[in-house]
């Protein structure tokens, strides 16, 4: 049986039963202003690009779903028995722990040389024993970009308060080989981001 779980602008998410396993299945699917030719290049490479970079971060020791098997278009994978991060957020005071070990699983992505692309709460499942998912490497890269990496935490920091973001940097500073640097420069990330905003608010300023 086949059910759909989700429906994102790149893929849909379907859940199935597979030789008695539980599993996802993420297929990308075609996008018609695209030239057919390049959309079934696009959707192929981005899939196995996901597929490698999902075990490269188990490899890391990052919790992420399992690979099962990769077809041209859809990534199968283990499913994880649990809620939302964004989910429980809404519904009770989440341990500041839990944002600890997301910043361990930061530091060791990065340490891998993965960077998530979207690393908020929106994509961290929460299992029936406390422990946190990383999930949808969709946007992921491989690199060694300091500022690809500080893009990490500047999307998680925005999505959380500054105490669980305090939490978040002390586990990423106790994991991340280069934590030092990225931080650093997480924080001229966030000075050109003021900067900008200032001189937008001086250029629609009237009285100028």
């Amino acid at each position: 049986m086949v059910n759909r779980i989700s429906e994102g602008a790149e893929a849909f998410i379907y859940g199935i039963r597979i030789l008695g396993i539980d599993a996802v299945v993420k297929y990308r699917a075609a996008k018609r202003y695209r030239i057919a030719e390049m959309d079934k290049r696009i959707r192929s490479d981005r899939t196995k690009k996901e597929a490698r970079i999902m075990t490269a971060a188990l490899e890391a020791g990052v919790n992420v779903p399992s690979v099962l098997f990769v077809d041209e278009y859809d990534i199968c994978m283990s499913r994880i028995d649990g809620s939302g991060l964004n989910a429980l957020a809404a519904s009770k005071t989440i341990a500041k722990s839990i944002f600890r070990k997301l910043g361990v699983c930061a530091g060791r992505l990065h340490n891998a040389g993965i960077a998530h692309g979207d690393y908020t709460p929106a994509n961290v499942m929460m299992d029936s024993s406390g422990e946190p998912w990383i999930i949808d490497f969709g946007l992921s890269e491989m690199t060694g970009s300091m500022e690809d990496k500080a893009l990490d935490l500047l999307l998680m920091k925005r999505s959380i308060n500054t105490m669980q973001f305090r939490a978040f940097a002390d586990g990423y500073k106790a994991q991340g080989k280069d934590a030092a640097g990225v931080m650093k420069r997480l924080g001229e990330i966030e000075k050109r981001g003021r900067y900008q905003t200032r001189t937008l608010l001086a250029e629609d300023d009237p009285a100028d």
